[in-house]
């Protein structure tokens, strides 16, 4: 990760607070979390642009540059509306795009960064793909996939909510994704 420059880190979630603490908004508490760290300022929603935003001068050993942290507004399942709309208004190309998302198919407590790939099913990372025309952006995928023993569908589990433990847990996994960034 750190032989690249992301200049727009997008957690996909879906608004309002019914779906507040979701497994299916993990890419919001991440880029909450990473604002935090980061102490950049509030969220502001941009509706133009269908997000809310927040924008730190980010410095990298010798090099500064403006990162641009944003929650998209559209509901998960047109997010691609949003990121697309951010990479032209900001001039960002897909590979300086870091979208943060959950992944049934990532054990809980575990991470991985891609770069490239398609969005096995995922329908915020299809619909990017489909608004982008491009699958070269880098996704960094956090599990919710709660057990070893047998595999459970999605449905059953991106809307349920985290207990306190699980947050607990969800914290100390961004926290690691988080350093390795940097």
């Amino acid at each position: 990760m750190n032989k690249i420059k992301i200049k727009l880190i997008v957690g996909l979630g879906n608004p309002g607070p019914e779906h507040y603490n979701t497994r299916h908004n993990t890419g919001f508490l991440f880029v909450d979390e990473l604002a935090k760290y980061l102490k950049v300022p509030n969220f502001a929603y941009q509706k133009k642009l269908k997000a809310e935003i927040s924008e730190v001068d980010y410095k990298l050993k010798a090099i500064s540059y403006k990162l641009f942290l944003a929650k998209p507004q559209t509901f998960m399942n047109k997010s691609g509306d949003a990121v697309l709309a951010l990479s032209k208004f900001y001039k960002i190309k897909p590979e300086n795009i870091l979208v943060v998302h959950d992944d049934i198919d990532i054990l809980w407590g575990n991470f991985k960064f891609s770069f490239g790939r398609s969005s096995a099913g995922h329908k915020g990372v299809e619909s990017i793909i489909k608004t982008l025309k491009t699958k070269n952006f880098w996704r960094l995928r956090i599990g919710i996939q709660p057990t070893h023993k047998k595999h459970t569908s999605a449905d059953k589990i991106i809307l349920k909510k985290f207990t306190p433990a699980e947050l607990k847990t969800l914290n100390q996994t961004i926290k690691k994704a988080i350093s390795e960034l940097e």
